[in-house]
């Protein structure tokens, strides 16, 4: 029997095998992880299809891979698995290990980590893991080196290979600013309603909901009714055609040690602050695990980015196509501002809206932004969609 990689979705193309977890000769039970794929978005695992004995490894770490190509050979058949390499109980499940930590000594190293390891001269307890159970990676093992005074005098130039997902968003940069009129129209939102609103409610909303209420449902609710009010900043071009979308798929970047991922929040008009702020955690979660799915990543109508997580005070985000929005949120800063007549120090945020100026023109976008400016000040519109 052949073990194949996993069918790609038809936006994925090639990935690179990055580590075999098992060799030639050892045992595998259904559902064992022999090895990891890295695709321009996220990392495959790929489980054994049925229990047997490896036989042969068709392929190295760091070759190519196609979608369902063969990767390694396994003889099917009863397994006869020591008690160390037997699977885990529930009762030896009950504690998990938290996926970046410090692993011990016998943490769980891909082949590709512990080669880079070996030549930087890098004990296991100078990496951190951010794999499945502190396993660590071959990405892993590259910060620790690139990071490690042990690894790399401060003088001295270091080359390391480009892993595919950077490579992938350096093309799309790449190709966003090539291939579309880019344009970006900036306002300011008082942030003193909703901090208001947050600190009233956050309590008895956390209790209810089981999740923590955060400034992004705000800004995605808000942002789903921008967007069902002006079309054409939910719209995509494709060829000589416009595509309006009758729903609202808003992608959330996420920033991980790999790079950025941005999933997506399928049709965030219907959902309710609560399921949109338990979608946001899962994804969290998923995106620090390297779990996310293609299916997670794929599609999209709008971005939502916030820089103001890094102390972002104004940039120009850049449009993920075919989408032809994307909304830069930045940080939040005591600020003075005319109010009725006065001067006041409010929480101020500055807005940013880049978009494609194929499709919207500028009195779109600046509308488009200045009703989300009025939803986000006046948090009950939100509710009663005015």
């Amino acid at each position: 029997m052949k073990i194949k990689v996993p069918t790609f979705p038809e936006s994925v193309t090639e990935g690179v095998l990055i580590a075999w977890n098992k060799q030639v000769n050892d045992q595998v039970q259904v559902g064992d992880i022999v090895a990891e794929i890295e695709t321009d978005k996220v990392v495959f695992e790929v489980p054994a299809p049925s229990d047997g004995t490896i036989k042969e490894l068709l392929i190295k770490v760091d070759d190519s891979v196609e979608s369902e190509q063969a990767i390694a050979v396994l003889e099917e058949g009863e397994v006869n698995l020591s008690v160390s390499e037997a699977a885990p109980t529930e009762e030896a499940n009950t504690e998990v290990t938290p996926a970046a930590s410090k692993p011990s000594a016998d943490a769980p190293a891909g082949v590709a980590a512990r080669k880079i390891m070996g030549e930087k001269n890098l004990s296991r307890d100078e990496v951190t893991g951010t794999g499945k159970g502190g396993r660590i990676t071959k990405f892993d093992a590259l910060n620790a080196a690139a990071n490690s005074a042990s690894a790399i005098e401060s003088s001295v130039e270091q080359r390391v290979p480009m892993s595919n997902i950077r490579k992938r968003i350096a093309e799309r940069l790449l190709q966003s600013s090539q291939s579309t009129a880019m344009l970006t129209t900036f306002n300011e939102v008082n942030m003193q309603p909703i901090m208001d609103a947050r600190a009233q409610y956050k309590e008895l909303f956390e209790k209810q909901n089981g999740v923590r209420l955060g400034f992004m449902s705000f800004f995605i609710k808000a942002a789903t009714q921008a967007l069902l009010r002006h079309p054409d900043v939910n719209a995509s071009i494709d060829g000589s055609d416009i595509v309006y979308h009758g729903y609202c798929d808003v992608g959330v970047a996420v920033s991980t040690e790999r790079g950025l991922v941005v999933p997506i929040i399928r049709q965030a008009e219907n959902l309710s602050f609560a399921e949109i702020e338990g979608t946001i955690n899962q994804y969290a979660i998923q995106a620090r695990e390297n779990k996310l799915s293609i299916d997670d990543l794929i599609g999209g109508t709008f971005s939502i980015t916030n820089g103001g997580v890094f102390g972002s005070l104004m940039s120009t985000p850049i449009i993920n196509p075919p989408q032809s929005a994307i909304l830069g949120m930045h940080a939040i800063k005591q600020r003075p501002i005319a109010e009725n007549g006065q001067v006041v120090i409010r929480p101020m945020m500055y807005l940013a809206l880049s978009y494609d100026h194929r499709i919207i023109d500028g009195k779109t976008s600046v509308t488009f932004l200045r009703n989300l400016k009025e939803m986000l000040e006046d948090p009950v519109r939100l509710v009663m969609n005015i």
